[in-house]
């Protein structure tokens, strides 16, 4: 058996890809949508490629299970649980609790795990020229490393009413299946740490059932459904705007893409003239970089790996948008976009100088330090604001401090005083750092950024209320 664990950090995603080396055939878990890496693995490895699985109608990234059938003819085995209203929406295969798919001397077994949605499967696999007893679990969105997928997500980002409650009781029901497991299964999850998924996942890429059944919080619950239904929907962390059109877009039948777009460079008139028209510009530059000098109106985005989740909370997805970068960080911003399906990108400037060299001026963030922090807020003319998760603010927050987090900013921006000195702070900096530049890009000229926001705070001793 041929086993590869591929995984994208800016999402903390993991896809899977299994061969049976002998008969030289492939199936793909859950795959992401730059699919040229699949195709490498298999070519590398003399094998073709003919099953396509998912675990389930993704919320949080663009499968490119579709764009990797159609360059390979694989067919594509697809859940049919869940019930109407949950099905996909183009052909495919339909996978039931109990199935069995053969690939090759590998046998994958259905299990219908619902919780995290209610059309969610595990593929449960069996290497039988080395035995008759299953090796691993591919849970997706179910069990992870530590923790279990959130039920919420319907109900946040989709807006489908009393579906988190209903989940939450399905997802303490299916653990039984998981609890009937052999503890010597390994168990290789859809997501690791920073994944919106959950609230606790491990950075670890993959466990085994008995760990799991030791460590993991869900299985402390194992008499306690009102317990565990209450635990697993507190303190979840804020689904991302994006959430909503990727499960649209899973669902249904939608134009593919099938190779990385090469972007196109921007000259100064024409960049001049697509600010005018309210074209966004997002600068993926570091928030230092940013901080020095920066295009009015652009909006800092650092091309980490957490630019695609903040870029899925800040661009719709029927307008064009710009991106300021490198041009050997362009292939890689693009990758991360594309994830997520934000392709409306209308080109690209390589540097501030674009703007610089035809005239325009740039300005400069008002980057406050520990200190005149300190002094600003001992005045009454002042209004502080986390821009952290709602979890996170109730953890700790500096005092007087009031809570608009930085994904739904825009839409709350009558929460900010204009009459008023505004300090703005987050976790690190890089989410402050988005703000400031979406506040001015609002207008506002009142802001400052303490950069060093509540971790230099912490660390100097000052105080922090709950």
């Amino acid at each position: 058996m041929l086993f590869q664990h591929i995984y994208d950090k800016s999402l903390a995603q993991a896809s899977y890809f299994i061969g049976c080396q002998k008969a030289g055939v492939a199936a793909v878990i859950d795959a992401k949508r730059d699919i040229d890496t699949y195709l490498e693995i298999a070519k590398a490895n003399n094998m073709q490629i003919t099953h396509i699985f998912e675990t389930h109608i993704h919320a949080d990234f663009l499968t490119g299970s579709r764009e990797l059938a159609k360059l390979t003819d694989a067919k594509l085995y697809l859940s049919n649980e869940g019930g109407p209203g949950w099905q996909y929406e183009f052909p495919h295969q339909g996978l039931k609790d109990g199935d069995k798919i053969q690939v090759g001397n590998l046998s994958f077994e259905i299990l219908h795990t619902p919780g995290h949605t209610p059309e969610s499967i595990s593929f449960l696999l069996t290497d039988n020229p080395a035995s008759n007893k299953p090796v691993m679990l591919f849970t997706g969105d179910f069990v992870f490393v530590g923790d279990v997928g959130r039920p919420d997500l319907l109900e946040k980002a989709a807006g489908i009413a009393g579906t988190a409650d209903e989940g939450a009781k399905q997802m303490y029901r299916s653990l039984q299946k998981f609890n009937a497991l052999p503890d010597y299964v390994q168990v290789w999850p859809g997501h690791g740490a920073g994944s919106a998924c959950g609230k606790a996942l491990g950075a670890v890429p993959s466990t085994t059932v008995g760990y799991e059944k030791e460590r993991n919080w869900a299985f402390q619950y194992a008499n306690n459904e009102k317990g565990f239904v209450k635990y697993l929907l507190e303190d979840q962390p804020e689904p991302p705007a994006y959430f909503a059109m990727m499960k649209h877009l899973n669902k249904v039948d939608r134009p593919l893409l099938t190779e990385i777009p090469v972007l196109r460079k921007i000259a100064a008139a024409e960049l001049k003239e697509a600010l005018l028209k309210g074209i966004k510009l997002i600068d993926a530059r570091p928030k230092t970089e940013f901080a020095g000098g920066f295009i009015p109106g652009s909006i800092n985005i650092q091309g980490n790996n957490s630019f695609a989740t903040w870029a899925g909370w800040l661009l719709k997805y029927d307008e064009p948008f710009i991106i300021l970068a490198p041009e050997d960080q362009l292939n890689d911003l693009t990758r991360k976009l594309m994830r997520i399906g934000l392709d409306h990108i209308y080109g690209y400037v390589s540097s501030t100088q674009t703007w610089t060299e035809a005239g325009g001026a740039l300005e400069k963030a008002n980057i406050l330090s520990l200190q005149e922090t300190r002094e600003l807020l001992a005045h009454n003319n002042v209004q502080l604001i986390d821009l952290r998760g709602a979890a996170e603010y109730n953890a700790g927050h500096i005092a007087n401090a009031e809570n608009v987090f930085v994904g739904t900013l825009v839409d709350n921006l009558q929460k900010i005083n204009k009459n008023k000195n505004v300090i703005i702070y987050c976790q690190s900096g890089d989410r402050s750092s988005i703000g400031y530049s979406l506040l001015l890009k609002n207008g506002f000229k009142n802001i400052a950024n303490f950069s060093g926001s509540i971790q230099e705070w912490v660390n100097a001793g000052e105080p922090i209320v709950t």
